[in-house]
């Protein structure tokens, strides 16, 4: 029998938004998106049978912001539907934090790290869009903030599954490992020894 993890878990969900899953009016991401659903969804199921939180960081902009100046249009934009929680993630409000960002990170001038540290939590789970943006400053910033990561693969995506699988290799193997690691949602299980009957 497996002992219980010492790992107090999060699920960071990253900008699974309306407009990034909006078929109607797609981005680039939007197809990418709407795949890694289920999986998300999934592992929310997990997360919260064990009791470990949940926290959707959604991207919160303003039209004249500074990143806004390049090639990238204004979306997301704070206080309009685009900017909520997409009906397709299983987010529910009266457990599940919900944290809007004006920037890429989830820890950019949200106060999560201080949601983490009351919660005792010790490892970032990281899920969402885009693998090589938003997803990959959260799991910098987490790091630098001391948490460990699990980047899941299954659960993240990018404009191009060439952005999404190189983002990947860059940090398949790296020297922080096991302190930063690369997994599949199905692992967690295995990886925070939890026992078979309470995974989804």
């Amino acid at each position: 029998m497996k002992k219980p993890t010492k790992e107090k878990p999060a699920l960071l969900i990253i900008d699974m938004v309306k407009d990034n899953l909006n078929p109607e009016h797609p981005f680039p991401i939007t197809e990418a998106a709407i795949r890694i659903v289920p999986a998300i969804n999934n592992t929310i199921k997990l997360f919260r049978n064990q009791g470990w939180p949940v926290v959707f960081s959604t991207d919160a902009f303003h039209e004249d912001d500074f990143i806004f100046g390049g090639r990238m249009k204004p979306h997301s934009l704070a206080g309009t539907p685009g900017a909520e929680i997409a009906d397709q993630l299983d987010y529910k409000p009266e457990t599940d934090v919900w944290l809007p960002k004006p920037r890429f990170s989830a820890f950019f001038k949200t106060g999560l790290e201080s949601i983490l540290f009351k919660n005792e939590v010790t490892l970032c789970a990281l899920a969402g869009i885009s693998t090589n943006f938003c997803v990959l400053s959260t799991l910098m910033d987490a790091i630098c903030y001391d948490f460990k990561v699990i980047l899941l693969e299954d659960c993240t995506a990018a404009g191009s599954e060439e952005m999404h699988a190189g983002t990947l290799a860059l940090y398949r193997r790296n020297p922080l490992d096991p302190l930063l690691r690369i997994a599949s949602s199905t692992d967690l299980g295995e990886i925070l020894a939890i026992s078979g009957k309470q995974q989804h």
